[in-house]
């Protein structure tokens, strides 16, 4: 009898080593191995995908229903993400989403509760960066809440303008106003919504109140008839997937530190920086469509009609990919590239700054801020510092060909139009790829490093031509044509 429950132990025993070896290999671990990933990259995708069965669920189950389910479902929903991801840690987007609602109840409608919103959500977030620093691109709990502490901050100052004459505010504002007084059911609801708890795009309580009393809809007291649309972007969203997938293997921006890259030729590691610098952007563009692809199912992407009555879904649009693909000026990229988050900055940053006086000064700071909003990295800072650059080398060159009939009447020219727009195109992508160098390599000695193995050419190019470009104008553009812009 002994031997033979001892067999029956060696018998589950090996079951039990079977299984748990099975499991292993089918663990998210090893699948994200064999896929080339990180396991964290590989939950984030799955969780991003994960947004579409929830809003199919919602979309038959919900829609219509009492606003508190719809607030629990979102909020369980959000959380169940966090906790799939980060784990235990989803604590630092809870205390910050409760202290927020404390805030606002316990201060009001006052620039205090809009400061000390400000100043805590900025400062837990900066903490979180000082405290899981590493120098590689991590996942971790800190990404989401990046974007909660905009979300929160948006709060603040909507509810804070809601307690303003109407009057008193701009056309933009009274339509972000909150009149109400949230509930934390509503903020929760609002933070944690599965569609844009990860990587965005950002949205403002009121629009999210639409969509729980089912306003965003293209059929008045109907579910929305949104999923072509949606599935269009999820499309698009595929495609770009397929392509970073297949490219990442021999893309890398680890090949920019390395001897090999040091070693080639002077335009070869130039040409690199450029079809480098268009291919990391893939890996946002992927998400941000695959995640608009969620809220347009959801109704949240709805954004009124066209002039010909047809509804357009692009209230959560993160990108616009036609111009993001053919655009020849750094303006349009940054037109078309995180749209919502750009559009936050400049409404709640950049505008709110108009008292300064300074355009030039309200942008800096407002750079500044999305800097330090990304991380506290030096990477972060030269890139953004590197935009302002751009830009306004950009803008002094399109008034001088704007201005100078010479430049004017040659840059017209039908035939050399192609030439023109290749030369652009060649100058644009060179120099994002020059400015995320920073970005994506983050510490000063790797991004100096690579800086220098191309002496510094974005730096020099654009400062250059800032300097040069105020004398080329005062040559170049008649006295008569200035005097003309002067009246």
């Amino acid at each position: 009898m002994a031997s033979v429950a001892e067999g029956d132990v060696g018998t589950v025993a090996e079951l039990a080593r079977v299984l748990r070896w099975g499991f292993e290999e089918l663990s998210l671990n090893k699948l994200a191995t064999s896929l080339g990933a990180s396991e964290q990259a590989l939950r984030l995708i799955i969780s991003i995908f994960m947004g579409y069965p929830m809003a199919v669920f919602y979309r038959r189950y919900l829609y219509f229903k009492d606003s508190y389910l719809i607030h629990l479902f979102h909020a369980f929903t959000g959380l169940s993400i966090a906790y799939f991801n980060f784990g235990n840690q989803l604590y630092h987007s809870l205390l910050c989403v409760g202290l927020q609602f404390l805030i606002l109840r316990l201060m009001g409608r006052t620039v205090t509760a809009v400061l000390t919103t400000f100043c805590f959500q900025m400062a837990y977030l900066l903490a979180g960066y000082y405290y899981t620093a590493t120098g590689n691109y991590d996942i971790k709990w800190t990404m989401p809440h990046c974007v909660l502490t905009l979300k929160l901050i948006g709060l603040a100052v909507d509810y804070f303008d809601g307690g303003k004459d109407q009057n008193s505010l701009s056309s933009e504002q009274q339509k972000y106003a909150i009149r109400g007084v949230p509930s934390l059911l509503e903020v929760a609801g609002f933070s944690y919504f599965y569609g844009a708890f990860l990587v965005g795009p950002q949205f403002s309580m009121n629009h999210y109140m639409k969509l729980v009393q089912g306003q965003l809809t293209d059929i008045p007291g109907k579910i929305p008839n949104s999923t072509i649309p949606a599935l269009k972007r999820l499309s698009l969203g595929l495609v770009y997937l397929v392509g970073y997938t297949l490219l990442s293997p021999h893309i890398t921006e680890d090949y920019l530190l390395t001897e090999d890259y040091e070693n080639h030729d002077f335009w070869f590691r130039c040409m690199y920086m450029l079809l480098w610098g268009k291919f990391v952007l893939y890996k946002y563009v992927t998400c941000w469509l695959v995640t608009e692809g969620v809220c347009i199912l959801t109704g949240l992407g709805f954004n009124d009609f066209d002039e010909h009555r047809k509804a357009k879904w692009d209230a959560c649009a993160n990108m616009k990919v036609w111009l993001f693909e053919t655009t020849p000026r750094f303006t349009g990229t940054i037109a078309s590239f995180n749209i919502n988050t750009n559009a936050w900055v400049a409404r709640y940053v950049f505008k709110r700054l108009k008292f300064l006086g300074n355009k030039e000064l309200s942008q800096g700071l407002s750079l500044l801020f999305l800097a330090l909003w990304h991380g506290l990295h030096s990477g972060y800072l030269v890139c953004f510092q590197m935009e302002f650059l751009i830009v306004i080398v950009e803008r002094k060159a399109a008034r001088l060909i704007q201005e100078s009939p010479t430049l004017s009447n040659l840059a017209s020219i039908t035939i050399l139009q192609p030439f023109y727009y290749l030369v652009q195109q060649t100058i644009h992508w060179l120099f994002m790829g020059y400015s995320m160098t920073a970005f994506c390599l983050f510490t000063w000695d790797k991004w100096f490093k690579v800086y220098k193995s191309v002496y510094f050419l974005g730096h020099v190019f654009f400062l250059s031509l800032l300097f040069i470009l105020p004398y080329v104008h005062k040559v170049m553009v008649p006295r008569k044509e200035k005097l003309k812009k002067a009246k």
